[in-house]
């Protein structure tokens, strides 16, 4: 008889073996979705068996995780700011590092009755979602050029009950020059065309990571025109690679925005540029 004790244990020692990260942690929440309960409610199940049932999906999944299969994905769902989101290979696994700037955006951004609101290359649209949620009265916009990412952040709309527009676009091409938006945030692709990515970062798609031979360009484009589509005194707010927050800041004065500062995340790196428009 394997018991969920009995599970966790070997499950933990082969992601062990296979050099996972936290691999107790992994392992509990692969048992936990399994059957359908918290990580929590585990510890009162442990002499509890485990069906045939469970068993077999349980080997298939801590297989692909000891290959390197994110956990999200094989969860197919992640939790951000209030919320459980959908996440698979369309989208970008939304970080830890992004929710922080959600959260920053909520507490310290002050936004005009019926503002409007842009997420640029919104990905799975956790991020834009979750500003929607916490903006209630504002008018917010998702983009994307890949229509997968975009079917994916329809998906996560309709799961979370958040009305927001859509548009696929690269940057602004195909968005209407009017009117103009109070908050535009941006989580572009900042990965150095050569860098070399941790395994579970490859599951990531290419077209959400990577931004040419320094990383920064999209960034370049995107900037001088989010610039041009601000209100008075409207907010732009990007996450950016490890070292780009120097030449970012560059970018954002010569664009004439103002306030221009770089906030670090909780690892202590320079990752959310702010600015404002004058």
């Amino acid at each position: 008889m394997t018991t969920v004790l009995d599970i966790l244990d070997k499950g933990t020692a082969y992601l062990e073996k296979r050099g996972i990260e936290d691999a107790r942690r992994n392992m509990q929440m692969l048992v936990a979705h399994q059957l359908d309960c918290t990580r929590m409610e585990l510890y009162v199940r442990f002499d509890h068996p485990i069906d045939d049932c469970h068993l077999e999906p349980l080997r298939t999944a801590l297989k692909k995780r000891g290959e390197g299969i994110p956990i999200q994905h094989l969860l197919g769902t992640v939790f951000f700011r209030n919320h459980e989101f959908k996440t698979d290979a369309r989208g970008l696994i939304p970080r830890p590092e992004t929710e922080e700037l959600a959260e920053w955006l909520t507490k310290n951004v002050t936004l005009p009755a019926s503002a409007r609101i842009l997420d640029m290359g919104c990905g799975s649209g956790v991020l834009g979602l979750s500003l929607a949620a916490d903006f209630p009265e504002a008018d917010v916009t998702l983009v994307d050029v890949s229509p997968e990412a975009l079917a994916l952040a329809r998906e996560n709309a309709e799961l979370t009950g958040i009305t927001v527009t859509m548009v696929q676009s690269d940057l602004f091409s195909d968005l209407p020059e009017a009117p103009p938006f109070d908050l535009i945030v941006a989580n572009l692709p900042y990965v150095p065309d050569a860098e070399e990515l941790a395994p579970e970062v490859r599951h990531d798609p290419a077209l959400a990571l990577f931004g040419g031979a320094d990383g920064m360009d999209l960034i370049r484009r995107f900037i001088p025109e989010a610039a041009k589509r601000l209100t008075p005194g409207g907010w732009l707010a990007l996450e950016i690679g490890h070292d780009q927050s120097t030449e970012t800041e560059k970018l954002l004065r010569a664009a004439s925005l103002t306030d221009v500062l770089t906030l670090k995340d909780l690892s202590g790196i320079p990752r959310f540029p702010i600015a404002r428009k004058a």
